[in-house]
């Protein structure tokens, strides 16, 4: 089978640090070029990574060696490079959020469909098989009725002239950790959530949100409350707490390959650790994206991973888009 062909749009850290060696490494696609408006980097990078650089967005866009494109630029740039990706021909894997408006993130899922392309956001940590163990758990009962979850993801202090704090590039706590945790909620509760209330806390001459906070619900009066931010101690957990125990889950959203997951089962008999082997979401994801383009142009054989995942980048945008509607700007 052969690999799919990916180009990248952009040289961000996340690209470089993360996405770029799972690429380079995998069976699954070939990393053929990645693109920059600054030359020098663009031969930095793709000189690294073994693969061609491109001077320029649209001269990759118009490759014919590519059948895909990741794009790791700031927030603001996701749909307007998804889009001219999709009205090239080429299936996309953006990263998170996908926009940051919900009409639009609809608009662009509907016209990769018009074209039998995919669309894919990149939210990693739900391709970690700790995720299914512990919804295999809760199907089990293991903690009783489910009453509550919660949710934090947040960054230490970030440089003052970091792109995630510039409004400009759609910067901000929402839009960079809130999607953890909001996406975590979906992931366990479903798609009935609604936004209760939410508080957006702008730190001491910013711009954009530094921490955040949201309270959310399902139909059936399960509550969520989700926290994060970019000014603090570094936190990434959830845990769910039910009639008759509760399930906790540390280093849950950005866990290094060789991390040993960390579930721990609190019942009345005791506390346990649920033992599940290191993984890399990194790859999974990658392998995901190579899977859901190999069957997209496909009648009737759409990938079902790719099909949830879709439905799910819908429901994220409507809730964030509440959060942000619904908050308490502070």
């Amino acid at each position: 089978m052969k690999p799919v062909r990916i180009g990248v749009i952009g040289c961000a850290d996340i690209a470089r640090r993360r996405m770029l060696p799972a690429m380079s490494a995998g069976p699954d696609v070939e990393l053929v070029a990645v693109a920059s408006r600054d030359e020098a980097r663009a031969r930095q990078t793709a000189a690294h990574f073994g693969c061609r650089p491109v001077h320029g967005y649209d001269a990759l866009l118009a490759r014919d060696d590519i059948d895909a494109v990741y794009v790791p630029l700031p927030a603001a740039l996701h749909a307007p490079w998804a889009e001219a990706a999709l009205r090239a021909g080429k299936h996309v894997l953006a990263e998170k959020p996908l926009t940051t408006d919900a009409a639009r993130t609809r608009e662009l899922l509907a016209l990769a469909d018009k074209n039998a392309l995919v669309l894919m956001e990149n939210v990693m940590f739900v391709h970690h098989p700790q995720h299914a163990k512990v919804r295999e758990l809760l199907a089990q009962g293991a903690i009783g009725e489910l009453r509550s979850f919660h949710a934090a993801f947040a960054v230490p202090r970030l440089p003052p002239h970091d792109i995630r704090l510039r409004a400009d590039l759609a910067g901000g706590a929402l839009w960079d950790t809130g999607v953890y945790p909001v996406r975590a909620a979906l992931h366990f509760l479903g798609p009935g959530l609604r936004v209760t209330g939410a508080t957006l806390v702008h730190g001491s001459g910013q711009d954009v949100d530094t921490a955040g906070s949201a309270l959310l619900h399902t139909p059936d009066g399960v509550g969520a409350q989700l926290s994060f931010g970019l000014d603090h101690a570094y936190r990434s957990t959830y845990g769910l707490w039910g009639s008759e125990g509760r399930i906790t889950v540390e280093r849950a959203f950005t866990p290094p390959a060789g991390h040993l997951p960390q579930v721990r089962l609190e019942r009345r008999t005791g506390a346990e650790h649920v033992p599940l082997p290191a993984d890399d979401q990194v790859s999974r994801t990658v392998s995901a994206f190579a899977a859901a383009v190999r069957t997209a142009s496909v009648p009737d054989q759409a990938s079902p991973q790719h099909t949830a995942l879709r439905q799910a980048s819908l429901h994220q945008a409507d809730l964030l888009q509440a959060v942000r509607l619904r908050a308490v700007r502070l």
